[in-house]
C-alpha cells in the first residue's frame, strides 16, 4: 500500500513538474508580455520577471520595448528645383503600447520601414537642393511628423529621424565646386582691395609726417639700408637724395612758350557777302591796298568801299557786236 502511495505521489510530482515547465515563462527587463487566450487578449500586460500561463490555451507574445535603429534605404527623387538626388536616412523608434503593436499591425517594423521610405520620397519632392544640404534640421522635423502620425495607432513612437547622406550627380558637384571657387576668389579680391586701401591711407599719413620732418625720410632710408645689408646677398644700395632728382627734373623741363598774338581781321563781325565775281575782285584789291598801307590798318573803311558798286549791265550779244 505504501509503495502504491509513493508511486502516485511521484507521478503527481512528475506531472506537476511537467506542467510547471510548460506553463512557466520568463519576461526580460526590456520586454513586455501579451497573453492571448484562445486567440483573444487576456489580462494585462505581463511585467518583467517570472510568469505562468495555461499550457495549450494561452500564448505569450513578447514585445521588445527598446529603441530600434532602422536605416532607410537610399531613395532617389527629383527636388522642387529639378535636381536629381539620392537621399538615405535613419529612424529611431520604440514601442510604447505592446498590445497595439501586436494586435493593430501585423509587423510593426516592416510598417515603419515602408512609411519611412514613402515619407522620405515625399520630403525630397517638396524640398529644394539648398534645403537638403544646409537646412536638414527642419527637414528632419517634417520627416519625423510624417512618420509619427500613422505610427501612433500601431503603438510605436518615433523618437528621431536623421538624413544621413545626399548624393548628387557629378555634373552638379562640378558646378557647385566652380561656384564655391568663384565665391572664394571674390572674397579674396575684396580682402586684397581692403588691405590696399588701408595700406594707402597709412602710407599717406606717413608721407605727411615725413614731409614735415625731412630728417625722418633720411632715417627711414638708413633703416632700409641696414635691413638690406643684414641679409647675405650681393645687393649694393646707394642712397641718393630725392631733392637732387627733383632739381634735375625741373632743369630738363623746357621753358614755357608764350603763344603768338595774331591780328584779328577787321571785318570779323561783318557777315560774308554773297558770291559775285566782280565784288570778290574788288574786295581783294581793297585788302591788298590795306596791307600795303600799314597806317590805315586800324582805320575803318570808307562808306563807299563798304558798299559794293552796282553790278555792270550785261554785255551785248555777239551778233550785235559784229554789226
Amino acid at each position: 500500500m505504501l509503495e502504491e502511495l509513493l508511486g502516485a505521489a511521484a507521478a503527481v510530482a512528475a506531472g506537476g513538474l511537467v506542467y510547471l515547465g510548460a506553463a512557466a515563462r520568463v519576461v526580460k527587463q526590456y520586454e513586455r508580455g501579451v497573453v492571448l487566450r484562445l486567440g483573444r487578449l487576456h489580462g494585462d500586460v505581463r511585467q518583467p520577471g517570472f510568469t505562468v500561463v495555461v499550457p495549450a490555451v494561452d500564448r505569450l507574445r513578447k514585445v521588445n520595448m527598446q529603441i530600434v535603429t532602422m536605416p532607410i534605404p537610399a531613395q532617389e527623387g527629383i527636388t522642387r528645383d529639378n535636381v536629381t538626388v539620392r537621399v538615405d536616412a535613419v529612424v529611431y523608434f520604440r514601442v510604447v503600447d505592446a498590445p497595439a503593436a501586436i494586435i493593430n499591425v501585423e509587423d510593426y517594423r516592416f510598417a515603419v520601414s515602408q512609411m519611412a521610405q514613402t515619407s522620405l520620397r515625399s520630403i525630397i519632392g517638396k524640398s529644394e537642393l539648398d534645403d537638403l544640404l544646409s537646412n536638414r534640421e527642419k527637414l528632419n522635423e517634417g520627416l519625423e511628423l510624417m512618420i509619427d502620425s500613422p505610427a501612433i495607432g500601431w503603438g510605436v513612437q518615433i523618437d528621431r529621424v536623421e538624413i544621413k547622406d545626399v548624393s548628387l550627380p557629378d555634373t552638379m558637384k562640378r558646378s557647385m565646386a566652380r561656384q564655391a571657387e568663384a565665391d572664394r576668389e571674390r572674397r579674396a579680391r575684396i580682402i586684397n582691395a581692403d588691405a590696399e586701401l588701408q595700406a594707402s591711407k597709412k602710407l599717406a599719413e606717413a608721407a605727411a609726417e615725413m614731409s614735415e620732418q625731412p630728417a625722418a625720410l633720411q632715417l627711414r632710408l638708413l633703416q632700409t639700408v641696414v635691413a638690406v645689408a643684414a641679409e647675405k646677398n650681393s645687393t649694393l644700395v646707394l642712397p641718393f637724395p630725392v631733392e637732387l632728382l627733383r632739381f634735375l627734373e625741373k632743369a630738363q623741363q623746357p621753358p614755357p612758350q608764350q603763344p603768338e598774338q595774331q591780328p584779328l581781321p577787321q571785318h570779323s563781325e561783318q557777315q560774308p557777302l554773297p558770291h559775285h565775281p566782280e565784288r570778290q575782285s574788288f574786295t581783294q584789291q581793297h585788302q591788298q591796298q590795306a596791307f600795303t598801307q600799314p597806317s590805315q590798318r586800324q582805320q575803318p573803311l570808307p562808306q563807299q568801299i563798304q558798299q559794293p558798286p552796282p553790278a555792270p549791265p550785261p554785255p551785248p550779244p555777239p551778233e550785235a557786236a559784229d554789226e
